[in-house]
């Protein structure tokens, strides 16, 4: 699961400007905030160097708290 839903809600920033900085489709990076589809590592990279955020932030754990 990622949350990068998330973190572009906290931005203020859409999914299409996401999507032409990726140079990914708009359905792909839909598919990644809906968390249908989860990201290769490097794309995950690049959305955290994108959004300037640690790459941590873009990644919930599976674990209790």
């Amino acid at each position: 699961m990622n949350r990068i839903k998330e973190v572009l809600e906290e931005k203020g920033i859409k999914q299409v400007w996401l999507a032409e900085k990726l140079g990914k489709s708009c359905n792909m990076i839909n598919a990644y905030a809906q968390n249908r589809q989860q990201p290769r590592l490097e794309t995950l990279m690049d959305i955290a160097n994108i959004l300037d955020v640690d790459v941590k932030d873009l990644i919930t754990s599976n674990k209790p708290s």
